[in-house]
Order: C-alpha cells, then structure tokens, then sequence
C-alpha cells in the first residue's frame, strides 16, 4: 500500500519562496505518475502540477512560471518549489499519486497524504 507524506509547509509572505517534499513509500516498479493538488477550503481540490513517469511535468494556470517540481524515482521523492508566492497561493497541499499516466482529475488518485499548510500574507 502506498503511503505519502509532504513536509515543508509554513508561513510566509507576499514574494517569498517556499519548498515542499513528498517522500513516497510502498510502491511497486510499475511507473507512476505524481501530482501536487491544493486546496482551500469550501473550493475544490486544485491541481498545481503533474510530474509524469519519464519526469515530464505539467501546471496548472495559476502557478505557470511560479513553481517548480522535481522528483527522484530511486528515492521515490517529489518536491515542489515555489517562488513569488501569492496570498491566493495559501491552501493546504497535497501529493497525490496514481499508476500509469497523470490525470488533471482529483477523484483518478488513489493515494493521497495528510497534506500540509501554506499560509501567504500580505
């Protein structure tokens, strides 16, 4: 069974940079996409990025040249950096993971972990 866990939440202000980490566990060989989702509550849980088997990665709109991720197969680790933050940026975020290709839809992921806060002020 997979099990995830992101770290690095905090708080931070307007224009700031922050890192988050998902370290993965209980995988089998078999590629698997990897994603950060967020949310804020009473709204939708949000893609922000995709990261694909071969580490393509896609983002959504709203952080498009804002963050980044990375991911480490033989670590089973994925991270995502954030520059020029926001306060709409402010949401808990969560990795996600599913088998095979990567998809936009939060109900596809079957594995999700606990999430953790971001928290932008202005």
């Amino acid at each position: 069974q997979v099990q995830l866990v992101e770290s690095g939440g905090d708080s931070v202000q307007t224009g700031g940079s922050l890192s988050l980490s998902c370290a993965a566990s209980g995988y089998s060989s078999s590629p698997y996409c990897m994603a950060w989702f967020r949310q804020v509550p009473g709204k939708e849980r949000e893609v922000v990025g995709l990261t694909y088997p071969n580490a393509n990665t896609q983002y959504g709109n709203s952080v498009k040249g804002r963050f980044t991720i990375s991911r480490d197969n033989a670590k089973a680790t994925m991270s995502l950096q954030m520059n020029t933050l926001k306060p709409e940026d402010t949401a808990t975020y969560y990795c996600a993971t599913r088998p095979g290709f990567c998809s936009w839809k939060s109900p596809d992921y079957r594995a999700w972990g606990p999430g953790t806060q971001v928290t932008v002020s202005s």
